[in-house]
């Protein structure tokens, strides 16, 4: 048996493609996957061609979960944790288990790779020097013109996940308190639909221009004067 540790390692988010070589390596190595979604790390386990026990780590998952699998670790040795697609951790309950090596001295390696986060802030064309995740954002109206309203003068670009079903119900409801700004929906990145809109609140795009389907990604660009912007190009 190897030395226990941890591997988190980021997965496609959509093209099975963009698995790296260092992944693919890592999770051939790895005696044990501990996975979002069974069926979905299966695909992976088939792309690749190899059989992993899995044991699933989940929103409802409880704290006694976490520590049965901190316990695997111990006996297994090189177990890794990954989720449906992108990092662990990025709206993932993957945190809990890594926080918990942490605290039980089990070494933690990361083998980086795709984020839909970073991929739609790269294809948004807005300024990504600083930015603000926001998750999965409330579905009350009122709940989300509170999580907008501490960046209503904020340059940060705010980046979130949402439903093909609920973004634009939420960025009518963030325009209330965020006003006029450029926003990019990023839908099935890096799969065939693959899209990118980009519009000016309030404006919001009818379903014939952004088909209500698909995963979603929405940025919006930070409150910036022109000044600063053409400092940041000179």
């Amino acid at each position: 048996m190897s030395e226990p540790r941890l591997s988190v390692v980021c997965t496609p988010i959509g093209n099975l493609g963009d698995l790296s070589d260092r992944a693919k390596q890592t999770l051939t190595d790895a005696a044990v996957w501990i996975v979002e979604d069974s069926r979905v790390s299966g695909k992976l386990a088939q792309h690749l061609g190899i059989k992993r026990p899995m044991k699933v780590l989940n929103d409802h998952s409880s704290s006694g979960v976490v520590e049965g699998l901190v316990d695997l670790i111990r006996q297994t040795g090189h177990v890794a944790v990954l989720s449906d697609g992108g990092a662990p951790t990025v709206s993932d309950p993957g945190t809990l288990l890594i926080d918990a090596c942490h605290d039980a001295d089990i070494p933690i390696e990361v083998i980086p790779g795709p984020s839909a986060v970073i991929a739609a802030l790269a294809g948004s064309g807005f300024f990504g020097q600083r930015f603000a995740f926001l998750g999965f954002p409330p579905r009350k109206p009122g709940d989300i013109k509170s999580l907008f309203l501490p960046f209503a003068d904020s340059p940060m670009t705010l980046v979130f996940f949402e439903s093909p079903f609920r973004f634009n119900a939420t960025l009518l409801a963030a325009s209330a308190v965020i006003g006029e700004r450029r926003y990019a929906i990023c839908r099935e990145l890096t799969k065939m639909h693959e899209q990118i809109y980009r519009g000016t609140l309030p404006e919001l795009p009818d379903e014939k221009a952004v088909p209500h389907k698909g995963e979603v990604t929405v940025v919006v660009e930070g409150r910036r004067s022109t000044k600063s912007a053409s400092n940041f190009l000179d």
